[in-house]
């Protein structure tokens, strides 16, 4: 089921929750402290709003709200931060919301300056902007050209008023007063265009990083250059000084490499390598603190401790989310709480849907750790496994043993993972006399009890490994389960099947414990990959052919068959119940398909179309979640639009003649008919109620100079009467009217209804009313019975008729033998009655019969 194309913008069934996992991208970080709770804050960004964690423990303190693009750089005081889209930028309060937004720039804009109430902003055109940040107007606006001098890089030096210095692509920099809009010097510069600027702890000290790799440390007020360092890992990309009495700067690298360099000494003191596997972003000492903030394209914010004897820093805390596409995720539990996912960059990491201080990564797996942890190996990038490509994971036994088992790019040995201690297992399962060296495992999955784990091999072959020893304990066929690759492998929740399927287009049926092969199936083409749900027994096949076919692995035959993706399917997952099949494709679609339905979405609380697709429909492009609020509940607005699909159903007051209907009436209304006798007698008083004497509203006072309260009136005439006058009883009622009518014309529909709008005491006086002795006559009597015939041909009220038919019996059962006009009536109604009970008797039978044996046969 997907949104059909058009204005929607959003899903029909499915509304964007929340992004997981991410912490930084490539824009440098913001640092920043508070004032009201004393302690330093780091502001990442994350597409189109930016995080804001607490230093202390790196916990997420804010997100803030969605930006229409995505941020392209930031800057922070201590009251707001600034935040560039294209050739806009805002200004956020509290870490959230936008109070100021400031339009004027026609290139995108790619450096911001706070500068006390003003704010200084370049873009890619050369166009400097001075705003007033509260009246958001221009206070002084630059060009420059950028063939001569495109800025690079600003900065505004330590004690330097109303004066900003500006570094170039072209290696000069220049220096000047904003307030008198004059340029006070230009600086040569060193030939090679300027990356980064940074004031150092000594005034009229700046440090200039190049793109040669070289640092300067120069002084502006002299022009002098104070020393020269060198790096040979390209670019400088962002510079910081530490501000706690130890004399050293920290510059980092695009290798993701960060030198340490003692400025007293003037040499290289330490190497960070391979802190970021990007790039550094940015890189910030907290005031007077030995703490080194470093964010970097690969997703990660990591604060470094510099406690060491030699000036080396040591990983403090950090935040770290995969820095390379997925490659499989899975819940991990029944919970719904925990998310397990592989991705490219080799990790294995869990998120948590519930908050992220209970995200935990379980690293990157080594193919030999004890050896790596005997000699110590700082750089593990030879030894570390291929990214993995597919994985299964049961948490029943995870205290006693490995829990989870992957297969890795390329590899034959499949690594096992524990999930409680977040590390690579104890042991690496492949079999052990092999006749070609170029066979990778293709297929994993672990049974349900978390003992054993099935492998399936690029040659065919299907292993089945115990988890808590790592031993072989059998194989599935005599040389090998299938011609062509593996390519799924799924045990069923009782270990009594294990199904498996290869490139040859075979799905096979196998007996777990002594591996003898059970039943066949032949597919339409070759297979994808394959997903049971063990709850409900429904196997899922995506083919090669872009379709899906789906079985029964208890009859062991194909049930449903969905095509429509014009892409190969990536994934699948099955909802919970087993009702809905979601699959993901390389089209960009995700194709929701009914067996029949159920789930929570949408549909469970509002009205949504579910009609089948077309085989060529084109979903719409839907925008994906974030971790913006704000957004999210945007979303859901939009989805909950009116639309043309949201057709709702006027069910008819009667589904089909042959149908028996019953009435929409509450049982009160006529369950208790033969029964208002008991009830009025019970409910009768034992003495007649007092009414209390009303006080009128206004008290009346008798006219006079001293104000006197009127004494309230007498009943003067004793001798009124209390005969109730019968003149009024004589009249006929509304129903005894309509009822003559339906003789003349025979349409009863309009008696009936006003039959159906009185309560059960107004029904007993109509009803009552119908016999001569109370003003009515023989023809109301036969009249009325011919409407209860009317109701027993058509089947509907069904419920309506038998009451007031008994209630009527009730009433004049003494005077109908003695008129042969109703009696004959009579008959005809009790030979339709007795035709009407036997069938629905025949089905009540029918259905008895059905539930007893259900519940007493042995299935």
């Amino acid at each position: 089921m997907e949104r059909s194309a058009g204005d929607r913008t959003a899903s029909a069934l499915f509304a964007g929750f929340r992004a997981l996992g991410l912490f930084s991208n490539d824009i440098p970080h913001v640092v920043r402290f508070s004032a009201l709770k004393r302690r330093f804050c780091v502001t990442t960004c994350v597409g189109k709003s930016f995080h804001t964690y607490d230093v202390q423990k790196l916990s997420l303190v804010a997100v803030s709200n969605s930006l229409p693009q995505d941020i392209c750089c930031m800057a922070a005081d201590g009251r707001l931060v600034f935040a560039a889209y294209g050739n806009v930028f805002s200004a956020f309060a509290r870490n959230k919301e936008v109070v100021h937004t400031f339009k004027g720039h026609k290139a995108e804009i790619h450096l911001l300056q706070p500068f006390g109430d003003h704010v200084i902003s370049v873009d890619t055109d050369g166009i400097l902007i001075i705003w007033h940040i509260y009246s958001e107007e221009e206070y002084l606006q630059l060009s420059f050209d950028k063939s001569v001098f495109k800025i690079s890089a600003i900065l505004h030096p330590s004690t330097y008023l109303n004066k900003i210095l500006l570094g170039s692509e072209q290696g000069s920099l220049q220096l000047w007063n904003v307030k008198s809009n004059k340029l006070l010097y230009t600086f040569a510069g060193w030939k090679v265009g300027v990356t980064a600027l940074q004031q150092a702890p000594a005034v009229d000290v700046v440090a200039v990083g190049l793109m040669s790799g070289q640092i300067i440390i120069h002084n502006i007020k002299f022009d002098e250059t104070l020393m020269k360092f060198r790096q040979d890992w390209g670019p400088i990309t962002s510079i910081s000084f530490r501000t706690d009495g130890h004399p050293v700067m920290a510059a980092g690298s695009p290798c993701g490499h960060i030198g340490l360099w003692d400025l007293e000494d003037k040499k290289l003191i330490n190497q960070m390598r391979n802190a970021h596997s990007t790039a550094i972003a940015g890189l910030t000492f907290l005031h007077r603190e030995p703490l080194l903030v470093t964010n970097g394209a690969d997703n990660a914010l990591r604060i470094w401790i510099f406690d060491g004897p030699t000036g080396e820093g040591r990983l403090l805390r950090f935040r770290m989310g995969h820095s390379a596409p997925l490659t499989k995720i899975r819940y991990y539990g029944q919970n719904g709480q925990q998310i397990l996912s592989a991705s490219q960059d080799g990790t294995l990491q869990s998120f948590s849907t519930i908050h992220e201080k209970f995200n935990k990564s379980l690293g990157h797996g080594l193919i030999n750790k004890k050896r790596v942890k005997r000699k110590g190996l700082q750089n593990t990038m030879s030894v570390r496994l291929p990214p993995i490509t597919k994985f299964a994971a049961e948490e029943a036994r995870e205290s006693d043993w490995d829990g989870i088992i992957a297969c890795h790019q390329g590899k034959l040995s499949c690594s096992t993972w524990n999930y409680q201690r977040s590390t690579i297992g104890a042991y690496f399962l492949k079999p052990k006399e092999l006749k070609k060296d170029d066979i990778t495992a293709t297929a994993v999955d672990i049974t349900s009890c978390g003992n054993f784990a099935v492998i399936g091999l690029s040659s065919g072959t299907v292993d089945v490994y115990n988890m808590q020893s790592g031993i072989h304990r059998g194989s599935f066929g005599k040389d090998q389960a299938h011609k062509g690759s593996v390519r799924g492998v799924a045990v069923d929740g009782l270990n009594q099947l294990t199904i498996t399927t290869g490139s040859e287009g075979v799905l096979k049926f196998w007996n777990f414990k002594n591996k003898v092969l059970i039943h066949s199936v032949s597919l339409d083409s070759s297979p994808n990959m394959m997903l049971l749900h063990r709850d409900s027994g429904i196997l899922g096949l995506a083919l090669d052919d872009f379709s899906i076919t789906v079985l029964d692995i208890e009859t062991r035959k194909i049930v449903r068959e969905f095509s429509g993706h014009q892409g190969q399917i990536n994934d699948m997952a099955f909802s919970p119940d087993g009702r809905w099949l979601i699959s993901a494709s390389m089209d960009c679609s995700i194709r929701t398909w009914d067996l029949p339905s159920g789930w929570s979405n949408i549909s469970l609380y509002s009205v949504v179309s579910l009609r089948p697709l077309p085989t060529d429909y084109v979903p719409s492009v839907v925008m994906l979640p974030g971790t913006c609020q704000t957004q999210d509940v945007e979303l859901l607005e939009e989805t909950t639009e009116p639309s043309d699909e949201m057709i709702e159903y006027d069910s008819p007051e009667q589904l089909n003649e042959q149908l028996v209907t019953l009435s929409l009436l509450p049982e009160s209304r006529w369950k208790n008919l033969l029964n208002l006798d008991v009830i009025k007698k019970k409910n009768k008083p034992k003495e007649p109620p007092k009414v209390p004497k009303s006080a009128p509203f206004f008290i009346p006072t008798v006219p006079g100079l001293v104000p006197r309260y009127a004494a309230p009136e007498q009943n003067s005439d004793p001798q009124q009467s209390k005969v109730v006058n019968l003149g009024i009883l004589a009249q006929k009622s509304d129903f005894c009217l309509k009822l003559e009518e339906a003789l003349v014309n025979n349409k009863y529909e309009a008696a009936l209804n006003l039959l159906k709008e009185l309560g059960p005491s107004g029904i007993e006086t109509e009803l009552r009313s119908l016999s001569p002795d109370c003003g009515g006559s023989v023809e109301v009597m036969k009249s009325f019975l011919k409407m209860i015939r009317m109701m027993l041909d058509k089947k509907r009220d069904f419920e309506l008729a038998q009451a007031y038919l008994a209630l009527f019996l009730k009433l004049h059962l003494k005077m109908l033998p003695s008129e042969p006009v109703l009696l004959e009536e009579m008959t005809k109604l009790s030979s339709q009655l007795e035709e009407n009970w036997i069938h629905l008797q025949s089905l009540f039978n029918q259905s008895m019969c059905v539930l007893n044996y259900i519940k007493s046969a042995l299935l």
